[in-house]
């Protein structure tokens, strides 16, 4: 793989202060990553600056605030060019809009603009997509409108949101093939907890990858011709685990037993 960092809304307990951040960098670089995300604790750049570089391990991508992608769109720019990075996230959209066609088509086309005021100054924009941009108007589902209306829009791919959303990995890879130099690789693992009575009950969770069930081995050269860059690990429940960071060492040492 080309580069493999973490997204650190993985570790966001460890990254409350720059020291964290740093060390935590630090750490990372130690165990094989080469990058990371920013996304967990609140966006300062001359923070994430001081961290990396004192890590020697980079920030390209990272997760901001909405309304400072639509309303600040130029000092984010300068903002992510002070500490070297060229692509600027979001999260999420607004769950309670989405239901609304009109409003969530409006707050798209919002969105398409700035990812073109981005795309013309030499950024680009990334969406990362949930289970929620599944939802259907008109028989459309809200990512498909995304793609097929933002042309300046790139997509941060989430494999676990598209399994859980009931959309084909594979397929969203090829259609956002060009569009899609970062995806996070998070694992979809099923969940068995006893209840009280004795029986189970079986819901999807996170995992380190290759602990799951989601097919890495067949998703990656599809990644590769489909123009991946930068493959970034996820798991949202990390940090519910006593070592946090001894979960995203097991997923970079998958990644290296299988793709070098």
């Amino acid at each position: 793989m080309k580069s493999v960092g973490v997204n650190l809304f993985s570790l966001r307990t460890l990254i409350k202060t720059e020291e964290g951040l740093a060390e935590t960098l630090t750490a990372l670089g130690e165990m094989g990553y080469s990058c990371a995300q920013f996304s967990g604790a609140p966006f300062d750049a001359a923070v994430i600056k001081r961290a990396s570089e004192r890590s020697g391990v980079p920030i390209l991508l990272t997760h901001v605030p909405l309304d400072d992608i639509l309303e600040r769109t130029e000092w984010l720019m300068e903002e992510h060019a002070s500490f070297g990075a060229r692509a600027i996230g979001l999260g999420s959209l607004p769950r309670d809009v989405i239901p609304d066609e009109a409003k969530i088509k409006h707050l798209v086309e919002r969105l398409g603009g700035a990812a073109e005021r981005m795309e013309a100054s030499g950024f680009r924009l990334y969406f990362h997509n949930h289970h929620q941009d599944c939802y259907k108007h008109g028989g459309e589902t809200l990512l498909d409108y995304m793609i097929r209306t933002c042309p300046a829009l790139h997509f941060t791919l989430d494999t676990y949101w598209l399994q859980f959303g009931g959309l084909s990995v594979t397929d969203y890879i090829k259609k956002l093939s060009g569009r899609i130099a970062f995806v996070h690789l998070k694992d979809y693992k099923i969940l068995a907890t006893k209840n009280e009575n004795g029986s189970y009950t079986y819901a999807p969770t996170y995992a380190p990858v290759g602990e799951g069930n989601l097919d890495f081995a067949s998703y990656y050269p599809l990644m590769r011709a489909a123009g991946v860059e930068h493959y970034l690990v996820e798991q949202d429940n990390a940090v519910s685990f006593p070592d946090p960071l001894d979960e995203v060492r097991r997923s970079i040492n998958y990644i290296r037993r299988n793709f070098g």
